[in-house]
């Protein structure tokens, strides 16, 4: 009998949506095949910096010598996906004496946002943008970022988004989306995916994890900053890692392969596998890089600093400028 209560309760485990530890039997990047198959068992959140191109028709455009359509420009949404505005996904942090702007939002708030686009606690969630931009494809990695830092295993991010979606003539709408409100918890707050201001120092100092700098060789080396940092140039020992390697450039913009990637790791001298935290200005680029090295080569030693840039020289820590490390 005993034997026999194991071996039903070993197959509910096999059996069930969701687990702690479930992370690796759901992929982190899916392409449009896999969606388009999957449609009936997921949650679409679809992440846009406003409303307006979701009710809206996509644009195309014809060349003239080859009469071939190309994507000018995303408009409307698969259907069933849910709108998330980003704007909402980030605020306002008090630390110490200074309050630090494009912070993660609460965990009340989080959960809010989530729950209002039909997700629920044992949801697949599909994360996607219109991938136009680079600026897309990273606010499809840090809403990620933030579904895992509040204990959600179950998410995917859809490589090309709505317009790789479009590219190969799927069906989508242009109507609003009545989304149900889900039960989805934000259950705990992984701050091992995280990183302070103070580990930081303390990687410099110890020289305990590699410091990532995924900005522009520009802002790196300091001859132009970006308006949310009060000081040019780069974390000492950091190394520059720009996020613009990581994808293609033109639309739709999607992640390099995984060879890719750790050719151009190897290539920037950054160890794929080593400890490491990666930051921009405000933790929106960086959480693609930290997607990048956790999620897509698999090193769970990867950080995030949320706070980047702007923290780090709002607090008066040291910079270095023209030099490359």
């Amino acid at each position: 009998m005993i034997t026999l209560r194991l071996s039903i309760f070993s197959l509910l485990l096999l059996l069930s949506p969701i687990s702690s530890a479930n992370n690796q039997q759901v992929p982190p990047l899916v392409e449009t095949s896999w969606l388009s198959e999957n449609l009936d068992n997921v949650v679409i959140l679809d992440v846009r910096a406003d409303n307006k191109s979701f009710t809206s028709k996509p644009i195309y455009k014809t060349n003239k010598k080859t009469n071939k359509q190309s994507l000018a420009r995303v408009g409307g949404h698969i259907h069933g996906a849910n709108l998330v505005l980003y704007k909402n996904v980030r605020g306002e942090q008090k630390i110490g004496e200074n309050t630090i702007k494009y912070m993660t939002t609460s965990k009340t708030n989080f959960e809010s946002i989530v729950q209002h686009a039909g997700a629920n606690q044992d949801s697949h969630i599909v994360i996607l943008t219109n991938a136009e931009s680079l600026f897309d494809l990273t606010m499809a990695s840090r809403m990620y970022w933030q579904v895992k830092y509040f204990g959600h295993d179950l998410v995917s991010i859809l490589n090309g988004g709505t317009a790789q979606w479009l590219l190969d003539g799927r069906e989508i709408t242009t109507n609003p989306t009545n989304s149900t409100i889900g039960n989805w918890k934000a259950l705990s707050e992984r701050k091992q995916l995280l990183a302070t201001s103070n580990q930081v120092h303390t990687a410099i100092q110890e020289n305990n994890s590699q410091l990532v700098d995924v900005r522009e060789i520009g802002q790196y080396l300091g001859t132009y900053k970006s308006g949310k940092v009060k000081q040019k140039g780069h974390i000492p020992s950091a190394k520059l890692f720009p996020v613009s390697l990581l994808s293609s450039r033109n639309t739709p913009v999607k992640f390099s392969s995984k060879e890719e990637l750790e050719n151009l790791s190897k290539a920037l001298g950054v160890n794929s596998k080593q400890d490491l935290i990666t930051y921009c200005n405000s933790g929106h680029l960086a959480s693609g890089g930290w997607f990048v090295f956790h999620e897509l080569l698999n090193n769970s030693k990867a950080k995030l600093y949320d706070g980047s840039m702007h923290q780090w020289t709002l607090e008066g820590r040291p910079v270095v400028t023209m030099k490359i490390e």
